[in-house]
């Protein structure tokens, strides 16, 4: 049985045809029509010709923001294994008087 479906998104104008599995493709679809939004918005909000710069601005900002979660992220871990260290020190300091 062939589980694969085949799709096509429309990014700036151009259509990629897509070999996907079908649990992809409303991530997919999702992202492409983001993608779509944020050009729109770039375009409108920018003086910008050429596509590829527009492209280049939205890889930018989406890969900001996936650094800044990661950054968020890990200073939620730090927070957290700070203040498990705290618990962790005064249930020692408990059990050991």
């Amino acid at each position: 049985m062939n589980d694969k479906l085949k799709i096509k998104l429309s990014i700036a104008d151009r259509v990629y045809p897509l070999t996907i599995a079908p649990k992809q493709e409303e991530g997919l679809r999702k992202a492409a029509k983001k993608i779509e939004e944020t050009i729109k918005q770039f375009e409108k909000s920018y003086a910008v010709r050429d596509k590829q710069d527009v492209l280049a601005m939205c890889a930018l900002q989406f890969a900001a923001k996936t650094e800044q979660q990661n950054i968020n992220k890990s200073d939620q871990v730090l927070l957290a294994e700070e203040k498990l260290n705290s618990l962790d020190q005064l249930l020692q300091e408990h059990l050991f008087k």
